[in-house]
């Protein structure tokens, strides 16, 4: 028997488990695989709530909140893992390579400036003068000075070192095949052989959520949705910060490795790394920092973003009782972790969040 059983170990399942786990509730995990590696490993670790919001609602102020709590969120995680999630508020250039990129950041400077955010308009040479190795299709940017970044990769394994030195148990190599329902309320969960009581049950399944029977996630509400992605290294680093444009960003690391994406691709569960999708990654990467045209590159990869159809993740309770969902972050699941994690483990444990989800609400999909 388990307190609250969690499906999915990835960032989410995981941030969620070491929340729960410290303020004292038995906690399981049930991952599949090894835990963070799937989407939760592949991203490029993006902090940017400015760069990634169509304008002001409930993503960008979601967004806007978890970013915030990322500095005390990786010193915490390096107290207790001894892992450094790579932190870095590198900020972000928003470029623009025509005219009609020039205009939308116009209007993106616009709502950020009335929302009372940083934000700072460059012509292409300011652009270049403050990143040298942009290259001459840059018309325009803006400099989000407080986005950021981190590694996803070490921070899905400190998330789940951290959760499970808090006492979490993580089950791998288990497959969920539903989530048992008894007179309203959720009763655990069976598993391929045998079942887990539980007297809470919180889906973190990502783009698998729509899969697992009797989760509430209808498979038409929380799809796969393929994101590829490129390593280069440059020895020495070529630019600072992270360099976003239609179509895709690259993400320097402090040791010269950039990572270039990212495609979004609904092609159902299909693993594949494209020649297609390369080469559009690496053509616009070429556009943008031309020096990278000598870089060799050093990996490629993809995998599945849970997307909705609305870019919004599904957070909060459900019509049954104990049954929580905290999935469909799209591109935003890394950002969105720490006060995912917060608000899911604060409804939980006390059956309200201080964290307005509903916005977020399963419900908006009844129709």
């Amino acid at each position: 028997m388990s307190d609250v059983a969690i499906i999915g170990g990835g960032i989410m399942g995981s941030a969620v488990a070491l929340r729960l786990a410290q303020r004292g509730i038995d906690v399981t995990v049930i991952e599949r695989g090894i835990p963070g590696a799937e989407a939760s490993s592949a991203a490029a670790g993006i902090l940017g709530p400015q760069m990634e919001a169509d304008g002001p609602g409930p993503l960008l102020d979601l967004g806007l909140k978890s970013r915030a709590l990322y500095p005390a969120l990786a010193a915490e995680l390096r107290d207790l893992t001894g892992i450094d999630v790579g932190y870095d508020r590198s900020g972000v250039l928003s470029v623009a390579l025509d005219e009609a990129g020039e205009a939308d950041l116009a209007v993106r400077r616009t709502w950020q400036l009335a929302r009372g955010l940083r934000v700072e308009s460059l012509s292409g040479e300011a652009a270049r003068a403050r990143e040298p190795a942009l290259g001459p299709a840059v018309r325009a940017a803006l400099a989000f000075a407080d986005d950021a970044q981190v590694s996803a990769r070490e921070l899905a394994r400190a998330f789940s070192q951290a959760a499970a030195g808090a006492g979490a148990r993580f089950l791998t190599g288990r497959y969920v095949r539903r989530v048992l329902i008894e007179k309203g309320a959720v009763v655990g969960v069976e598993l391929d052989g045998d079942t887990l009581p539980a007297g809470a049950v919180v889906v973190a399944a990502g783009s698998w959520s729509g899969l697992v029977e009797g989760a509430g996630v209808p498979a038409s509400v929380v799809r796969p949705a393929r994101g590829q992605l490129v390593s280069i290294e440059t020895r020495p680093p070529l630019f600072r910060q992270v360099v976003a444009a239609p179509g895709g960003y690259l993400v320097p690391r402090r040791d010269g490795t950039v990572l270039a994406g990212s495609t979004v691709e609904m092609v159902g569960f299909k693993k594949q790394v494209t020649v297609g999708g390369l080469a559009s990654i690496l053509t616009l990467a070429h556009t943008l920092i031309p020096a990278l045209g000598e870089a060799p590159v050093t990996g490629s990869w993809s995998n599945f973003r849970p997307f909705t159809e609305d870019h919004l993740p599904v957070l909060g309770s459900t019509s049954v009782r104990g049954l929580v969902l905290a999935t469909g972050h799209f591109r935003n699941g890394i950002l969105l972790a720490p006060i995912t994690a917060y608000a899911i483990a604060e409804l939980v444990a006390t059956g309200r969040a201080t964290v307005d989800l509903a916005p977020f609400s399963i419900d908006r999909f009844a129709s």
